[in-house]
């Protein structure tokens, strides 16, 4: 992947400044139409889910005192998984988008949901709905392509360092909750300035984050062991915690990637998006910068409607249960504009994703240039350009591409 601008063959290269308007009213029209249609049974689906999130993660933290017992420590523990997802994904990062403001309910209203997780629901408001879906997948804009810890395209230039990459990539999957938290507070640049010069708001939301990073490890890590520990499970509960919340880092990472990463999603240069960018040309790169997931109801019911990641990224405040309503009108559009509908299964999402993060990780056309034949050498060639300084690496990185561009040359004449 490159920025769409630098591509052979540019995907909206056919589309004329009349078409990308064209695609803005007819997209506006498909969002008018819900906003019209909200009511009675949009608001008993997300109360009824609040509902089931609230009873399955009280029936499992009651299962959980008898978990000395490995049927019950299982049991409680995949009830606790599935409540934190539910709670972080259709619950509340849709409410903390908006979407059900509507309904006037203070219970689940944007400005007053505080979900169970490390960042403060104010930061990743700002971070997220401010700045994620107003610069989507613009590279030094939108910090959500690749959290700022990852190389993401190949324009970037490849240093040693980012060998590391799909490493570092699985340990933030783990504890995505913290990674969140960090990158919300964009703590490695505020980090890098002297402490007596950081910003007064910096360190109000620091403390903020370090607040409820207190208050949710006392909850999961402190509170509810004691409760368990007259029972003989105060570890066994303190365990089931931890896994949950791992479970749900790492199904919230997966789904987070096969939205944003995968090959075949775009990226855009920053100096190619206009000052005075229309309603139309957002909506196009919205609708290239995103992908979606083909799965189950109950699929998309756990990703939150994520898996319908384009239809959310074009409408963000509407309800998540109307995506899929919606989704069939949009891929329509897509077709009548010959632009590409970015859908696959979750495993094959997930394998293009972390493809994309290993072949990122390494200089471009080393991944594309080696075989089993040619591997000895092909190491000993990235070993250099590790170790032997920027000339060498400029000089090998230059061979690889002109490797990698001859032999696509050569498949396709084939």
């Amino acid at each position: 992947m490159t920025v769409i601008t630098k591509k052979p063959v540019n995907p909206i290269a056919h589309l004329t400044p009349e078409d990308i308007e064209q695609i803005g009213i007819e997209l506006d029209a498909i969002r008018q139409d819900v906003l019209d249609s909200r009511g009675a049974s949009d608001a008993a689906y997300i109360r009824r889910i609040v509902d089931t999130q609230r009873r399955l993660e009280l029936a499992s933290r009651a299962v959980l005192l008898g978990s000395v017992f490995p049927p019950a420590w299982i049991l409680g523990t995949v009830g606790l998984s599935v409540a934190k997802i539910l709670e972080n994904m259709e619950i509340g990062h849709n409410v903390m988008h908006g979407q059900w403001d509507w309904m006037r309910d203070p219970k689940i209203h944007s400005t007053t949901w505080e979900w169970d997780n490390a960042s403060t629901a104010e930061g990743w408001k700002h971070s997220h709905n401010e700045v994620h879906h107003t610069y989507t997948n613009i590279v030094g804009k939108d910090n959500d392509l690749g959290y700022g810890i990852m190389r993401v395209d190949e324009d970037q230039r490849w240093h040693p360092m980012y060998l590391g990459q799909p490493l570092w990539n699985f340990i933030n999957a783990c504890f995505f909750e913290y990674g969140i938290a960090a990158y919300d507070l964009e703590l490695g640049r505020n980090l890098r300035v002297p402490k007596d010069k950081r910003s007064e708001e910096f360190k109000r939301r620091a403390s903020a984050t370090l607040a409820k990073i207190r208050k949710q490890a006392t909850k999961d890590y402190v509170v509810h062991p004691l409760l368990a520990a007259p029972f003989g499970a105060a570890l066994p509960t303190l365990v089931a915690n931890f896994t949950a919340n791992l479970v749900r880092n790492l199904w919230s990472h997966s789904v987070i990637m096969c939205g944003h990463f995968p090959e075949g999603v775009e990226t855009f240069e920053r100096k190619a998006i206009p000052a005075n960018e229309t309603r139309g040309e957002w909506y196009v790169r919205q609708m290239l910068g995103s992908a979606n997931i083909s799965g189950s109801k109950l699929m998309h019911l756990m990703t939150g409607n994520l898996s319908h990641q384009i239809e959310h990224h074009l409408f963000p405040d509407l309800p998540s249960n109307r995506y899929a309503e919606v989704a069939p009108k949009v891929q329509a559009l897509f077709e009548k504009y010959d632009l590409s509908y970015h859908q696959a299964p979750l495993p094959q999402q997930v394998y293009s994703a972390w493809h994309r993060v290993v072949r990122l990780s390494l200089p471009n056309g080393w991944l594309e240039t080696t075989t089993v034949t040619n591997a000895p050498q092909q190491l000993k060639l990235l070993y250099a350009m590790s170790t032997k300084g920027p000339k060498v690496r400029r000089a090998a990185q230059a061979r690889l591409e002109q490797t990698a561009r001859r032999r696509r040359a050569e498949a396709a004449a084939a």
